[in-house]
């Protein structure tokens, strides 16, 4: 690791999952919550206690969370194949169609500061064979990155030229989104993170921000505060430069699967992986902690 990015040793903090994912530090409760995707469950450790219990159980196979500006947790279910906000156990659909036909099985969501719900939408949930959802048909014909503005109930595809877009999270500024595609060499494709420059609500000028050899794709990251890409590769946890520098890199027992910043400072680096959470001190923290920038106007 890049001397000065962490100031701890890896802990393993619970074990027994088939595929765990969609890390999420909850302030309400100090816990950190996540899925066991195929085991239909949703997870919370309680660092107070170092205790994990079952927040809930025939979840519909969730995936990925995040927090909403009231405290609330909006999160991706690949069985209704919808976003829907749990508020203090309390679920509740927020979108499951686009152009009147079902959505895919939405994987992974962040939320922009203009209250904004973009998300990705890729075919795991349905496919032939899943354990993480119900066999389905890819209605709209696509795999679709989503932005859904609650106010006005509209959903707009904002990117549309990507396999399977997986994980996404925005810079510091919230100037470029990044997008995970794990389509992979299956679809003759190279695993890789895109990145778009966001204006107005759009993205725009897709490339590839980094590539990944086939034992080490990316699914889940998040962004710090200094701009650098914390993500999962493969059995590692890779960090990068906002120029694509590979700044460190993290070896892990297990796949991993995704990754955030918890802990009551939000220093604490979580790792989901295959059957195990982890955890791991840094010297930074997730730039969506960062307040919003003053109004200009």
């Amino acid at each position: 690791m890049q001397e000065g990015l962490l100031s701890g040793r890896l802990e393993r903090l619970f074990t027994g999952c088939a595929w765990a994912e969609g890390p999420l530090w909850v302030p309400s409760s100090q816990t950190l919550r996540w899925s066991d995707i195929p085991n239909n469950r949703i997870l919370e450790f309680d660092p107070a206690t170092s205790q994990t219990r079952a927040y809930a159980t025939h979840v519909d196979f969730t995936n990925g969370r995040t927090l909403d500006a009231d405290g609330s947790v909006v999160q991706c279910s690949h069985g209704r194949r919808r976003i829907e906000r749990d508020s203090d156990g309390t679920v509740i659909g927020l979108v499951d169609s686009f152009g009147g036909r079902r959505l895919n099985s939405p994987n992974d969501v962040v939320i922009a500061r203009d209250s904004g719900i973009w998300f990705t939408d890729p075919p795991y949930g349905i496919l032939p064979g899943t354990k993480e959802g119900h066999e389905g048909d890819q209605e709209y014909g696509g795999c679709y990155v989503f932005r859904y503005q609650p106010a006005s109930e509209a959903l707009v595809p904002v990117i549309t030229d990507l396999v399977h877009p997986n994980g996404l999270a925005f810079s510091a500024d919230e100037s470029v989104l990044y997008v995970a595609d794990t389509a992979g060499p299956s679809h003759g494709e190279t695993y890789r993170i895109a990145a778009y420059d966001v204006r107005d609500g759009a993205c725009q000028n897709g490339r590839t921000f980094i590539s990944f050899d086939d034992d080490h794709p990316s699914d889940g990251f998040r962004v710090d505060v200094e701009d650098r890409i914390w993500t999962s590769a493969g059995p590692s946890v890779r960090v990068y430069s906002p120029a694509a520098e590979l700044l460190a890199a993290l070896e892990m027992p297990e796949k991993v699967a995704n990754v955030c910043f918890g802990g009551p400072d939000g220093h604490d680096l979580y790792i989901t992986a295959t059957t195990s959470l982890y955890r791991i001190r840094t010297n930074t923290r997730d730039a969506a902690r960062r307040p919003a920038p003053a109004s200009t106007t």
